[in-house]
């Protein structure tokens, strides 16, 4: 699908009565390229019949960050106030591009919701998601904006040094935005976010969501902001310190392991996957389900993506119909596969290699 049938597609599911000359009013476009483009949408089986009927299958939705990653590493101990030789590299990120990605590889329909510019790094995340088949349709494009950009700075032994974060872009999705894809978001099987989005808007999707929410907090710093609704998620996959600060237990063992994810529980939460590093993960729901998972064998290569991979693998596995023990291993295995590959994401994540290393 190109980026403009995406776009066209996702007009007609939000108004499947919409007529040729309005979508070409709304795209800029002439009413017969619009044709066109309908046309090649029937052939591929996107929609048919009277009324664009669409031919949607189960899908999942992320709200989230996308960036776009710079990072340099001297050859030599750095020099300050100097230019310092060195290499520099630029790469796709963002914990909800992420996802989304790993989503994609485990063969789901995933629907991306961000904030994008209109420079030239849009552009390319744009081209990475049509690759991946990753549908962008539903996001914002900010006019004049600039697509978030994390820029980073390492030392002569590739530790990070300092970094600038610029994400500023996310503030545009609001929940007045959010409110004009709710009929997306609540024909979804599952929407997963992170808390690059404004605390209100991800207040939001918790009160309106039709569908399961699954919520990463990202960080201790943006953890703060599912606090008040822990009560209204599906599921949580929390860190050991952003369980602490959230659950308002010191966790040194594993009876306040436990302990902690109680709290969780008693809000309201369904589940709850606290990420042990490690020592693995220990999983727990409003059930009764407890199970502390090690970590399975791996080759570690790259740890950085482990925790995306895990988010997606959680994800996939209640589209599966998995039990609490079965979706941490998921999890698990994908934080396995993720660690053996050099990038961020591993391209020989799928569902075949998941359920083999899980043991599935």
């Amino acid at each position: 699908m190109t980026q403009r049938e995406a776009q066209i597609l996702q007009w007609i599911r939000e108004n499947p009565m919409i007529s040729q000359q309005e979508l070409a009013d709304r795209a800029g476009i002439t009413r017969s390229s619009v044709a066109v483009h309908i046309s090649n949408l029937m052939k591929k089986g996107y929609i048919g019949g009277k009324g664009y009927i669409v031919r949607d299958q189960a899908y999942a939705v992320v709200v989230g960050g996308v960036n776009m990653d710079i990072g340099g590493t001297p050859f030599a101990p750095l020099v300050g106030q100097d230019s310092n030789p060195g290499r520099v590299t630029m790469s796709l990120g963002g914990v909800g591009r992420n996802i989304a990605h790993n989503m994609a590889l485990l063969d789901l329909d995933v629907r991306l919701l961000t904030a994008l510019g209109d420079d030239m790094n849009a552009q390319k995340i744009t081209t990475s998601c049509i690759e991946l088949g990753i549908d962008l349709a539903p996001s914002l494009q900010v006019p004049g904006g600039t697509t978030s950009t994390y820029l980073f700075l390492n030392d002569e032994k590739g530790d990070m040094a300092l970094a600038v974060s610029d994400m500023a872009i996310y503030e545009h999705l609001t929940p007045r935005y959010l409110a004009t894809k709710e009929a997306l978001l609540n024909n979804a099987r599952l929407v997963v976010a992170d808390t690059n989005i404004p605390a209100e808007s991800l207040a939001w999707l918790a009160e309106n969501c039709k569908a399961p929410v699954f919520v990463d907090p990202v960080s201790t710093a943006k953890a703060v902001k599912v606090k008040p609704i822990l009560g209204k998620l599906h599921t949580l996959k929390p860190n050991r310190i952003e369980a602490e600060l959230l659950s308002g237990v010191t966790i040194t063992d594993d009876e306040s392991l436990a302990a902690a994810a109680d709290a969780l529980l008693e809000t309201g939460l369904h589940r709850v996957f606290i990420s042990l590093g490690a020592d693995g993960v220990y999983a727990a729901d409003h059930l009764g389900g407890r199970e502390k998972v090690p970590c399975l064998p791996a080759r570690m290569v790259n740890t950085t993506g482990c925790g995306d991979a895990f988010m997606a693998a959680l994800a996939w596995g209640w589209l599966e119909g998995l039990g609490l023990r079965e979706a941490a291993l998921a999890g698990e295995a994908a934080s396995a596969i993720s660690m053996e590959g050099a990038e961020t994401i591993n391209p020989d994540l799928n569902a075949d290699a998941l359920r083999k290393r899980a043991g599935l």
